[in-house]
């Protein structure tokens, strides 16, 4: 509303229709976390009433724990779940507080793949240091915790961020890997990080699918 002189109701209605973060072109509405519908199942309301409570409260100016605190304990949404979260970030983009993927150790990036290969392949495909060189030749990863097939943590490099990988068997020899490049220095960085896991993951889907066609 501040920044392009509209009502507030106009202002409003902008934003509830903002697109999610993938679909986000400069120039466009802060993106909200996820649907009006959707947010509204999980907590029983919708983005405005959640952004009048929020306001009400003289949250706009609150740091991003106490937002996040404020939505978990006053208004029974379970501390440090996804949904309190998803809360109190879309109302930081809201207010132009954070942008999209930013969190407040920084920026973050997630990248996901279905690929044809069985979960426990791919777990091996990540956490075995001989293989993980064959599709990531100049990773800096430095293995923090595994736990077989579900996820791995890695330090990235020295520059302080971290590798978040989550895996899910799909059924039928398929599975599904994320990746969370976390604690991002900025925007550029972040953009760059999601570009160079899109190749990876394609060049790693690509290997392992053809073990199966060889096979």
């Amino acid at each position: 509303m501040t920044k392009t002189g509209e009502s507030y109701t106009a202002a409003r209605a902008a934003l509830l229709a903002a697109r999610p973060p993938d679909g986000l072109e400069a120039g466009a509405a802060p993106a909200l976390a996820t649907s009006d519908e959707a947010i509204r199942q999980r907590t029983g309301r919708g983005w405005e009433e959640w952004f009048d409570l929020l306001d009400a409260a003289g949250m706009a100016r609150r740091p991003h724990r106490d937002i996040a605190r404020w939505v978990a304990e006053s208004q029974g949404v379970v501390p440090l779940a996804w949904t309190a979260q998803a809360v109190t970030v879309s109302y930081e983009r809201v207010r132009g507080g954070r942008a999209v993927g930013q969190r407040s150790d920084g920026f973050a990036i997630s990248v996901s793949r279905t690929v044809g290969a069985p979960v426990d392949r791919l777990f091996t495909a990540f956490v075995d240091e001989a293989e993980r060189r064959l599709w990531l030749p100049d990773a800096r990863l430095r293995q923090r915790t595994a736990t077989r097939p579900r996820s791995a943590r890695f330090d990235w490099g020295e520059d302080g961020t971290r590798v978040n990988v989550t895996f899910v068997a799909k059924g039928d020899g398929r599975s599904t890997v994320t990746v969370e490049h976390v604690r991002l220095a900025d925007a550029d960085e972040a953009e760059k990080a999601r570009q160079w896991w899109r190749q990876r993951m394609a060049m790693l889907t690509s290997a392992l699918e053809s073990e199966g066609v060889d096979a």
